[in-house]
């Protein structure tokens, strides 16, 4: 393939990954990754509300992983609230995972950001080591590939699987440890809330699209004409030294 013509791959290529990494740091930023409908279970039974009478014993919530708002109802009318992960709620959530999710997602904003760094060189640049040249992109785009680092008998260092585990680590604590409704029962010593209905919004989305194009970035080197790493003999990689240093 012409250089031109990948000097324009790897050019979309680093803006896709430069893209990634300004999303994911709005994204963790921001109170939009659940959005909750809470029931005011205390209130319902009281009353035997049933129908249309739920409504007023609805509320609804959102929030990410800093903080949220939403608005509490018990028949009496609306109840806003405001609310942060620290301090405020460190009694009741499962702080182990929540700050796992934080720091993966700290990862995968330097990782996304290396891939950018390394497009761009590529595309302007002239490449002088395997972790600057193909394999370095390789190596930072796949999501969960395993791929060498030098020197060549590096133990094979398991990368990009950093957005994969922000959402599945995220899901579990919504789903699993009911995160929803520990935010809304949380000093609540009169009235006890249910979860309704649990959404994922913009932020969520923004991490599951950003997983999604580091595979794309890799469809897009072997577009540039490079193999696949995993493709490739030891025969084939012992003899082929020049060609992962230098295209």
């Amino acid at each position: 393939m012409p250089s031109q013509q990948k000097k324009i791959i790897f050019c979309m290529a680093g803006v896709l990954s430069f893209l990634c990494a300004l999303g994911v740091v709005t994204a963790v930023g921001t109170p939009l990754w659940i959005k909750a409908t809470i029931l005011c279970k205390t209130g319902a039974l009281l009353v035997n509300a049933s129908g249309k009478e739920l409504d007023k014993f609805m509320g609804e919530m959102q929030y990410g992983l800093f903080h949220g708002e939403g608005i509490r109802q018990c028949g009496l009318g609306a109840r806003p609230f405001r609310f942060s992960f620290f301090p405020d709620l460190l009694q009741a959530i499962p702080v182990s995972i929540h700050v796992n999710i934080i720091l993966f997602s700290m990862i995968l904003v330097v990782l996304t950001m290396v891939g950018t760094a390394f497009f761009m060189y590529n595309a302007f640049g002239k490449p002088f080591e395997t972790l600057h040249g193909p394999l370095g992109l390789y190596l930072v785009s796949f999501i969960s590939g395993e791929y060498k680092i030098l020197p060549p008998k590096t133990k094979r260092f398991p990368v990009g699987s950093c957005g994969c585990l922000v959402m599945v680590l995220f899901a579990s604590e919504v789903k699993i440890h009911h995160l929803s409704e520990k935010i809304a029962n949380f000093k609540e010593g009169t009235y006890a809330y249910k979860t309704q209905t649990e959404n994922y919004t913009t932020s969520f989305w923004v991490v599951f699209i950003c997983f999604f194009v580091h595979f794309l970035n890799g469809l897009l080197i072997r577009l540039a004409g490079f193999q696949f790493p995993f493709t490739k003999s030891k025969d084939t990689e012992t003899t082929n030294v020049a060609a992962d240093l230098m295209y």
